[in-house]
C-alpha cells in the first residue's frame, strides 16, 4: 500500500531517466524515415503550408537524410529559411486585410546603424546608400516629434547634410561667375533676401542662387590650405603626415600664438557689442560656444565649454571665473566647488576638518577611535572628488560662464598653455575660430555642396529622386538660412539627415533664465549682427533638445516634422 506524501509527484523523472527518453524519441523519429527520404522541420513545413516559396536545401544535407540520423544534421543552423518578408495578407499572424501592416523597427534600427556607420567612414558610402538613410521613420524619436512652421534652435555644429528631394537641385550646381560675387557681396553687407513661398523654376532664379553663395560662407582663423582645422578633436589621424613647419619651430609657435590672441580678441570685442552674434573655439580637447546678450534666452554673454576636465575646473577656479555645471546637482560644499567662488585655504581646511570630525563620530561613540586606524587626509579628498573625476570628458562636465566671467575666461584662455598640444601632429598649432560674420586675420572659406540624381526602386519600377549634399562647419545660422531657401525652392517638401559633431551636441541644454526677454528688443540690439531676422528669431528662442540635437528632418506641405 502506498504512501502519500504530500508535494510527491509520482510522475517524477530523474535527470537520467530524462536524458534516457529523449534518446529513445530521436531514434524513434530517425527510424520513422524512409532510407533516401528526407525530413522537413516544423517551422518549414509550416512556411510551406502557408504557400510561401522557400529555397532547397542543399544536395549533401539531402544524402544525409536518409542515414538514420536527423535530415538536418548537416545544415546550416544560421541559415534563414526564407529571405523575403511575409505579405500581410499571407501572414496567418499578421494583422487583418483592410489593415496598414506598421513599419518593422528593425529596418529603422539598421538605418540608424547605417547613419552612425557613414559619420565615421563617410569615404565608404556610395551615392545611393546616402539617399537610402535619409529616409529614416520619424515614427520613433528620442524627443518626440511635433509639427511646427519653424525648427527647434540647434547649438551643435553639423558636418554634413544630406537634403532629398522628388524635385531636382540643379538650381544649386555650377553658379554664374556674376552670381557668385553676388552671393559674397550679399554676405559681406548683410543683405536681406527674402524669397516667394513657391518659385515655378528655381533653376533660373538668380535671387535663389545668390542667396544659396550667401548661406554657404563662413569665416574661419587660423587657414592652412592643407590642413582642415575642424573638427579639432579626434582629428590627429587626418592631420598626421600633413607638412607644419611650426610643430618644432618655437619662434613661429609664439608669432601664431601672437596672431590668434588678436584675432580672438576681435571676435569677443564684436560679440560684446552685439556685432556678432556667436561664434566657436575648437581645441584638441574641448569646444566653447560664445554667444551674445539676447540669444538662448539669456540677457548676458555666455559661454558654454564641453568636455571639461577636474584639471581645467581647477585652472579656471584659480584665476577666479566663477562659473557653474548646469547638467550636475550641486548641493552642500559640492554647490560651492562647482561654482568657481574661490574659498580662502583656511576655511576650505575647516570645512574638510569638520567633515572628518563628522564621518569619524560614530567611532568615538563606540569607544574603538584609538584602535581603528584613521584615513589620512589624501584618502579623504580623493573619495570626496571621485565624482568629479568621474564626469570628466563626458557631456555632464559642460561648464557654463557668465556676464562678466566671459572677458576673464578671454584672458585665460589666451595665457593658457595647455591650450596646444605640445605633443603629436596639431603640436603648436592654435585653436580654431569659426564665426558667421568677419573678424581681424578671418578668412573667408565655403562649404561645399554637391546635387545628385540618383534612382532608387519603387513598388512600380524605379523614380528619380534628387539629394544635395552640404560639407564642412555648419554653424546653426547656416542650417536655418539653407532649410529657409529649400523651403521655397523644394515647393515646402524635402527631408534632410543631418550629421553632428558629438562633442558639441552638449550646447543644447537649456541653462537658467533671469527674465524673459522680449523678441522686438532683441530684434533691434542685433539688428547689425549680420543675420537674418528669422533666423535671428530663432536663435533667440530658449533652447528645447537638452542633450540631443536634430538628427533628421522632413518638411510636407511646408510643415516640419524632426527628430532628435
Amino acid at each position: 500500500m502506498s504512501i502519500s506524501v504530500p508535494g510527491y509527484s509520482p510522475s517524477f523523472k530523474k535527470p537520467p531517466e530524462t536524458l534516457r527518453l529523449r534518446r529513445k524519441r530521436v531514434r524513434s523519429l530517425g527510424a520513422a524515415h524512409l532510407p533516401g527520404e528526407r525530413s522537413e522541420p516544423a517551422p518549414r513545413l509550416a512556411a510551406l503550408a502557408a504557400g510561401l516559396s522557400l529555397r532547397p536545401f542543399p544536395a549533401a544535407a539531402a544524402g544525409r537524410g536518409g542515414g538514420g540520423g536527423p535530415a538536418t544534421a548537416g545544415r546550416n543552423p544560421f541559415a534563414r529559411l526564407d529571405n523575403r518578408p511575409r505579405a500581410a495578407a499571407e501572414s496567418p499572424d499578421g494583422p487583418p486585410r483592410g489593415q496598414h501592416e506598421a513599419p518593422s523597427p528593425f529596418l529603422d534600427f539598421n538605418q540608424e546603424n547605417d547613419l552612425l556607420w557613414e559619420e565615421k567612414f563617410p569615404e565608404r558610402t556610395g551615392v545611393t546608400e546616402l539617399f537610402q538613410t535619409s529616409h529614416v521613420s520619424l515614427s520613433e524619436s528620442d524627443i518626440p516629434s511635433s509639427e511646427s512652421t519653424e525648427l527647434p534652435v540647434d547649438w551643435s555644429i553639423k558636418t554634413r547634410l544630406l537634403f532629398t528631394s522628388s524635385q531636382p537641385f540643379t538650381w544649386a550646381d555650377h553658379l554664374k561667375a556674376q552670381e557668385e560675387a553676388q552671393g559674397v557681396i550679399q554676405h559681406c553687407r548683410a543683405t536681406e533676401i527674402t524669397l516667394p513661398q513657391s518659385l515655378q523654376d528655381p533653376k533660373l532664379s538668380t535671387e535663389l542662387r545668390c542667396a544659396f553663395q550667401q548661406s554657404l560662407i563662413y569665416w574661419l582663423h587660423p587657414a592652412f590650405p592643407w590642413l582642415s582645422l575642424f573638427p579639432r578633436i579626434g582629428a590627429d589621424r587626418k592631420i598626421a603626415g600633413k607638412t607644419s613647419p611650426w610643430s618644432n619651430d618655437e619662434t613661429l609657435q609664439h608669432i601664431l600664438m601672437s596672431d590668434w590672441s588678436v584675432s580672438f580678441t576681435s571676435l569677443y570685442n564684436l560679440l560684446k557689442t552685439k556685432l556678432c552674434p556667436y561664434f566657436y573655439v575648437c581645441t584638441y580637447q574641448f569646444t566653447i560656444l560664445f554667444r551674445a546678450a539676447g540669444l538662448a534666452g539669456n540677457d548676458v554673454i555666455t559661454a558654454l565649454m564641453s568636455p571639461t576636465t577636474r584639471g581645467i575646473r581647477e585652472a579656471m577656479k584659480n584665476e577666479g571665473i566663477e562659473f557653474s555645471l548646469p547638467l550636475i546637482k550641486e548641493n552642500g560644499h559640492e554647490k560651492k566647488k562647482a561654482s568657481g567662488t574661490s574659498l580662502g585655504h583656511a576655511e576650505e581646511q575647516a570645512i574638510s576638518d569638520e567633515d572628518e570630525e563628522e564621518s569619524l563620530s560614530w567611532l568615538k561613540e563606540m569607544g574603538v577611535q584609538d584602535k581603528i586606524k584613521k584615513p589620512d587626509m589624501l584618502s579623504i579628498k580623493l573619495r570626496k572628488e571621485k565624482h568629479e573625476v568621474q564626469m570628466d570628458h563626458r557631456p555632464e562636465s559642460v561648464v557654463l560662464v557668465k556676464g562678466t566671467n566671459t572677458f576673464t575666461l578671454l584672458n585665460f584662455l589666451i595665457n593658457c598653455k595647455s591650450l596646444i598640444a605640445t605633443s603629436g601632429p596639431q603640436a603648436g598649432l592654435p585653436p580654431t575660430l569659426l564665426s558667421p560674420i568677419a573678424f581681424r586675420g578671418a578668412t573667408m572659406q565655403m562649404l561645399k555642396a554637391r546635387s545628385v540624381n540618383v534612382k532608387t526602386q519603387a513598388l512600380s519600377g524605379y523614380k528619380d529622386q534628387f539629394s544635395l549634399e552640404i560639407k564642412g562647419p555648419i554653424m546653426p545660422h547656416s542650417l536655418h538660412s539653407i532649410t529657409m531657401l529649400l523651403k521655397s525652392s523644394q515647393s515646402g517638401s524635402f527631408s534632410a539627415g543631418l550629421y553632428t559633431h558629438e562633442p558639441t551636441v552638449v550646447f543644447n541644454i537649456c541653462p537658467s533664465v533671469d527674465k524673459v526677454l522680449n523678441k522686438e528688443t532683441i530684434r533691434e540690439e542685433l539688428a547689425n549682427c549680420g543675420l537674418h531676422p528669422k533666423t535671428l528669431d530663432q536663435l533667440s528662442q530658449t533652447p528645447i533638445l537638452g542633450k540631443s540635437s536634430l538628427r533628421n528632418v522632413e518638411m510636407s506641405d511646408y510643415i516640419y516634422n524632426w527628430r532628435s
